[in-house]
């Protein structure tokens, strides 16, 4: 039985992080398909919304460390789930970006 939960307790994070990353690319994907992925007319902002999605994996991993040195967690759990769930808030601020409007100087 200890086999069995072992097992579970390390398919879970490589299962749900999937999950997320599936659902990001098929929304991607969707977007691309309709013509309708962010478009910024600077290139610093184009730069920065292209960016969004590495840099919430990245700050994601950076969490999962953290909670791994401070809790009795494992670092391989920790580390999968920080960069999907940064992934996952990437993709977000990734939206919410695109659809903010630039400011005309």
């Amino acid at each position: 039985m200890e086999s069995v939960m072992d097992i579970i307790y390390n398919i879970l994070p490589l299962a749900l992080m999937g999950a997320i990353v599936v659902f990001v690319i098929k929304r991607l994907e969707h977007k691309y398909k309709q013509g309708t992925l962010g478009k910024k007319k600077s290139k610093s902002a184009q730069r920065l919304l292209d960016n969004f999605i590495p840099l919430g994996m990245l700050f994601g991993c950076n969490v999962g460390i953290l909670i791994s040195l401070f809790f009795n967690v494992s670092l391989l759990s920790t580390v999968s789930f920080g960069a999907g769930i940064g992934y996952l808030f990437g993709y977000f601020a990734y939206e919410m970006y695109s659809k903010k409007e630039e400011s005309h100087e």
